[in-house]
Order: C-alpha cells, then sequence, then structure tokens
C-alpha cells in the first residue's frame, strides 16, 4: 500500500498531503468532473476498503452478537 506524506510548515503544522500517483490512480481510475464526483468516489473508496478490512475480521456468532450489543 502506497504511503501519504504530509507536507508541514517549519512550525510542524500539516499543509497538505502528498498522494502517491498509484493510490490516486486507484481511488480515481477515471478522473472525477466534479467536486460532487470526486467526493462521491472517495466515500466508495473508503467504504469498499472498510468492507476488505472486515472480511479479513471473524464473523460473531448470532449470541455473541447480541451480546456485544447488551455490553454496549
Amino acid at each position: 500500500m502506497a504511503e501519504l506524506e504530509y507536507l508541514t510548515d517549519a512550525k510542524g503544522r500539516v499543509k497538505g498531503v502528498f498522494i502517491p500517483i498509484e493510490l490516486w490512480q486507484r481511488i480515481f481510475p477515471d478522473s472525477p468532473t466534479s467536486l460532487a464526483e470526486m467526493i462521491e468516489t472517495i466515500e466508495d473508496y473508503c467504504l469498499n476498503k472498510a468492507m476488505d478490512e472486515a472480511k479479513k475480521t471473524p464473523l460473531y456468532s448470532k449470541e455473541e452478537a447480541l451480546k456485544y450489543l447488551e455490553d454496549e
């Protein structure tokens, strides 16, 4: 996975983010034409990434899920 780089000013405050082109092309395989389209594409990318991570985690049984909800 490509690493993001944070650009900072002389006081160490984050001023920008460098996104490697490999990651940019995965998020935006076709260049978005508007801000709304860009936002939607980023949301889709993040949701798909979260779903991929969720596939790696074990599923709760019905009983475990109910206990978890009770504990919350």
